[in-house]
């Protein structure tokens, strides 16, 4: 049987943790930050955590 490939569009945008969770970045970090607050950007600025039934299926187009 062939090997799964990984979601190429998935291995930019999440990661997963020592502990296994997924990562991913903050909604609204991309553009338009001269409209956006510091106390804003510096909320955003840090990862989020899935939620764990989001998690199962992005950790399977990652193949872990």
């Amino acid at each position: 049987m062939p090997k799964q490939k990984t979601h190429s569009g998935a291995k930019k945008r999440f990661r997963v943790t020592g502990s296994g969770k997924v990562m991913k970045q903050g909604s609204g970090m991309r553009h338009n930050f001269e409209h956006k607050s510091s106390r804003v950007t510096r909320r955003l600025n840090g990862d989020v955590e899935l939620p764990a039934t989001e998690a199962k299926i992005i950790k399977r187009l990652l193949g872990k």
